[in-house]
């Protein structure tokens, strides 16, 4: 059916149902359930017949977002027979959209209500199928799976909301210091093997130079020693250290001191003693 081949009318609920009454259609497609007021009174009426459409299957295969549904024999008069047999219908399921930044709060709000107007049995429903999170068009809000897998929380059952929202946000933060709470006492001893860990290098470059004292130093290793010692020296001096690490800047720096009179004591010595050590 298309406009090529018929008249499409606008006539919408009990307007459609007047003009089916009265002949001046041939036929009504009403998107609704049974129950609503236009419907049922369609189907009450001896003067009309509800289409069967026995391709439905094939309709929920070609277009996923239909859905086959069975109008059962005599459940809309069980005394008069209505309808006389099951018929096979077509149907499309409603949909709930909601803002990606929509507060998660809302959206289990909005899930309890729903659970309470459409959770019940219905003639193309039983009872807790709708609503459900099966969707092959639209990714399902996070929010939702949580309240389909575990329902609605136990503040959300038992305080107000603006409450609940308050109290799941302090849960949060104190989860939270408690989860980094251990990194605070590793803290103090990261920053004190860092503030080790620069004296060490300076420490590492002194033994170094005390290590490269040979038999054999001419003048002018020597004076590479001594730009070496002051440069070591310099550096050491220049280093912010907290008071606490004091002494252990004063230790290196005597240290200093100590291979600093070694390769004075080398540059004072005769030539032939330097040899003969």
């Amino acid at each position: 059916m298309n406009s090529e081949n018929s008249v499409l009318l606008p006539f919408i609920g009990s307007a459609a149902v007047e003009a089916l009454n009265d002949g001046k259609v041939d036929a009504v497609w009403i998107l609704g359930v049974p129950n609503a007021p236009a419907n049922h009174a369609l189907l009450e009426n001896p003067n009309v017949r509800l289409m069967s459409f026995p391709t439905a299957e094939a309709f929920t295969i070609i277009f996923p977002e239909l859905v086959r549904l069975v109008l059962p024999r005599a459940v809309i008069d069980i005394p008069r027979n209505v309808p006389p047999v099951d018929v096979p219908l077509i149907g499309s399921t409603a949909k709930v959209l909601v803002r990606s930044d929509l507060h998660p709060e809302i959206v289990s709000l909005l899930l309890q209500t729903m659970v309470e107007v459409h959770g019940g049995r219905a003639i193309f429903q039983r009872s807790g199928e709708f609503p459900n999170s099966i969707d092959t068009e639209y990714p399902v809000a996070p929010a939702a799976i949580d309240f389909y897998r575990s329902g609605p929380s136990f503040m959300q059952r038992h305080l107000p909301l603006w409450l609940s929202v308050h109290v799941q946000r302090s849960i949060a933060v104190l989860v939270t210091a408690i989860a980094i709470l251990p990194l605070f006492r590793f803290l103090p001893r990261l920053y004190h093997w860092i503030t080790r860990r620069r004296l060490f290098y300076w420490y590492a470059k002194l033994k170094a130079l005390e290590a490269s004292f040979d038999a054999d130093l001419t003048d002018s290793h020597l004076a590479e020693k001594r730009a070496e010692i002051e440069q070591i020296e310099q550096a050491v001096s220049h280093i912010s250290i907290p008071l606490t690490f004091s002494d252990q800047v004063y230790n290196l720096r005597s240290h200093i001191d100590i291979v600093r009179r070694k390769i004075a004591s080398r540059d004072n010595a005769p030539s032939g003693r330097i040899a003969a050590e």
